[in-house]
This record gives C-alpha cells, sequence and structure tokens, in this order.
C-alpha cells in the first residue's frame, strides 16, 4: 500500500473518532481546534452573552483556548462534552449542544446553543433529545439536568419539549443570579 493511501486511511479514521452522533437532519461531532472561527461567532452573538454569559473569547486564539479547556477537557475527563451541531447535508455548523458535568450540579446537564439564523426549525429539540438518548443508552446515565435564565423562553420551551420538568430556582453560587432547574429520570 502507498503512502497516500495509508495517510488516507489514517485521515479517515481520525475523522470518524470525532463523529458522536446524527439524527434525521443534524450531525453532533466532536469540537476540535479547527472550529474555533465558529466558536467565536457564537460566543459573541449578543443571545449569548445575554442568556448563557460572557465567556470572554475575542479572538480566534481565545476560541481555540476555549475548545481546549471545556469541551475537549471534558471529553477527556469525563467521556462527554458539548459537541458541534451541523447540518448533516452540508456539515455547516449551526451551534453547540451536549452533556456537562459542573461542579456545581449533583448531576449531568444538558446544554445548547445556537445561531440566531437557525433558531425555530427544531434543531435544539433534534439535536437536545439525542444527546439524552445517547446519556441514556450508551453513557449510562439516569438522570439529566438543565439551567436556564428565568427569562429564556425559547430554552425553557425546549427543556419542556424534551420532557424535563422545571424543578424551581438555584443559584450555580452565591454571586451569580437566580437559574431556573429543570431534571428528568431518563
Amino acid at each position: 500500500m502507498c503512502r497516500t493511501s495509508l495517510w488516507k486511511i489514517e485521515f479517515s479514521y481520525k475523522a470518524l473518532s470525532l463523529f458522536i452522533l446524527e439524527t434525521e437532519r443534524l450531525a453532533l461531532r466532536k469540537l476540535t481546534a479547527t472550529d474555533a472561527g465558529f466558536i467565536l461567532e457564537l460566543l459573541n452573538e449578543p443571545s449569548f452573552v445575554k442568556n448563557i454569559g460572557d465567556k470572554g473569547v475575542r479572538d480566534h486564539a481565545g476560541a481555540a483556548q476555549y475548545i481546549q479547556d471545556g469541551p475537549i477537557a471534558s471529553y477527556e475527563r469525563f467521556g462527554f462534552g458539548l459537541y458541534c451541531v451541523e447540518l448533516k447535508d452540508s456539515r455547516v455548523p449551526i451551534g453547540i449542544c451536549g452533556l456537562l458535568k459542573r461542579d456545581s450540579l449533583p448531576d449531568v446537564d444538558v446544554g445548547f446553543a445556537f445561531l440566531p439564523k437557525y433558531w425555530y426549525c427544531g434543531y435544539a429539540v433534534e439535536s437536545a433529545s439525542a444527546v439524552m438518548k445517547h446519556g441514556r443508552n450508551v453513557l449510562g446515565i439516569g438522570r439529566i439536568v438543565a439551567i436556564t435564565a428565568p427569562d429564556n423562553h425559547g430554552s425553557i420551551k425546549v427543556l419542556e419539549k424534551i420532557g424535563l420538568k422545571f424543578e424551581g430556582l438555584i443559584r450555580l453560587s452565591e454571586r451569580e443570579s437566580e437559574v431556573k432547574f429543570f431534571a428528568a429520570d431518563i
């Protein structure tokens, strides 16, 4: 076998190892440093800053560091994290969705964020449902929780559609505002 063929096989294997799951319209894969431009755009959307928080990512290098310290570190530590959500047909990245393990919460939580031009298409429900199913069937997780800003009505609707129930208001730390807490045994 020639060197080119070996490289193609190795490249294909690496690409497959990033793939996590797919739905009818979406593909979810691990984030890599090559996603820094997309992450920079997403994290600086006014809706992201308002509803999730300002992550302080202002340039390409900061976005690459965010990916390394957040999602990639989570994949290595827990075997799951936030994934890049792409349109299956075009492989255009439209958002992130996945499972997180925060020190401030007793259970694994589901999180998602999408570029505004992809809102109201059902992508958040589709990807979050698939992530929860993956959590139950592949990772063996029995309970999933979620948090959202009290006035984030879009995310609240998504959480309710995927089967989570409102359990109350909580604070992740003393200095943070209250957030709505949802949970479901899956």
